[in-house]
């Protein structure tokens, strides 16, 4: 099925709501369709507002400045389908003054902001390899995110390349990020940034592509910097597939040509992984020059075929006490969103 017949699938069955646009309310702004996401994002003055977003499909892109600090933009309902955000830039997508996008800029959805919260929403990117062959760079963002206190409670990202790039404000920042509940899915690298990010009980899905060889991508290519202890942690999730058993690898590192020194770090632990995932090699090279064994990659306690040792020193593992030592709590230190009601 193509993108955007999901994608409207996705919002299908809704009814727009006569209503003035951005109504205005105790600090809460109601989007309906016909009106625009990023106008009401425009429109909030200071900290603490919440932008609630009516069942439809709003295409359009989205930025939300570090200016908009500590706001909240959730759907209207808990069903995190009827709210749809998406858009079809990609790297290699020309602007009308002749430029490229580039990656980060191809994102439908971003946000700079601190404290943000964003819940029950799909945020998607739906543009298509196969509909531009004459297009190379073919990174497609749904989410690019910096800003600490970054969190996303059951929330879809829908993508091919690049889904999610879960980054940091600065080289020298360490924002973190915490996303509960959520289902991500794309094809080739499609979780990556530099973030220190924690990723609880949330569903990896990795596509199909039609492509004859293999691996077909990959779910994580984390840019941890070296002075970052911590980097992307997946607890107690699921990695699915919609590909063959074995098609797919859990990670490769990224490390970026402007910043040579990044020493990415994963960590999945408690997850269930599927036959998506090869067993036997689960980690790649993006660069030869920088190996995955040298790189903070580790597991714990993972159940599944995917998650199967055949070859140990394929399957970095960590002790019992390495283990104790990333968790939620360290990772996100004095914030604990995952407390909250």
């Amino acid at each position: 099925m193509r993108r955007r017949t999901l994608l409207a699938g996705l919002a299908a069955g809704t009814l727009a709501v006569a209503a003035p646009a951005h109504a205005r309310s105790r600090r809460v702004l109601h989007v309906r369709p016909g009106d625009s996401v990023q106008a009401a994002v425009d429109a909030v003055d200071g900290p603490g507002w919440t932008i609630v977003v009516h069942p439809g499909t709003y295409r359009e892109v989205v930025t939300v400045p570090a200016t908009k600090a500590e706001l909240t933009l959730r759907g209207a309902s808990r069903n995190a389908r009827a709210a749809v955000l998406v858009y079809d830039n990609a790297n290699g997508t020309k602007k009308p003054d002749g430029t490229t996008y580039g990656t980060a800029g191809s994102a439908t959805f971003t946000s700079a902001a601190a404290g943000l919260t964003v819940r029950d929403l799909t945020l998607a990117n739906d543009w298509l390899r196969a509909d531009h062959p004459d297009i190379t760079g073919t990174q497609a963002v749904a989410a690019y995110v910096t800003g600490d206190r970054s969190h996303f409670d059951n929330v879809r990202f829908h993508a091919h390349q690049d889904t999610l790039f879960a980054d940091t404000t600065a080289l020298d920042a360490f924002d973190r990020q915490y996303y509960r509940h959520c289902h991500i899915e794309g094809d080739v690298d499609f979780v990556f940034g530099r973030a220190r990010a924690v990723f609880d009980t949330c569903r990896f899905h990795t596509l199909q592509r039609d492509v004859a060889f293999t691996p077909k991508g990959m779910v994580f290519a984390p840019a941890t910097a070296r002075a970052n202890p911590y980097g992307f942690l997946a607890v107690r999730g699921r990695i699915t597939s919609g590909a063959e058993d074995g098609a797919y690898k859990l990670a490769r590192p990224w490390v970026p040509s402007y910043e040579t020194t990044a020493w990415p770090s994963l960590v999945v632990r408690d997850t269930w992984i599927g036959p998506g995932i090869d067993p036997v090699a689960p980690y790649t090279n993006m660069r030869d020059a920088y190996p995955w064994q040298t790189m903070r990659f580790r597991e714990y306690a993972n159940s599944g075929p995917g998650a199967v040792i055949t070859q140990p020193e394929n399957r970095p593992q960590l002790t019992a006490a390495e283990a104790a030592a990333h968790t939620r709590r360290t990772y996100l230190g004095d914030w604990r969103p995952y407390e909250r009601p």
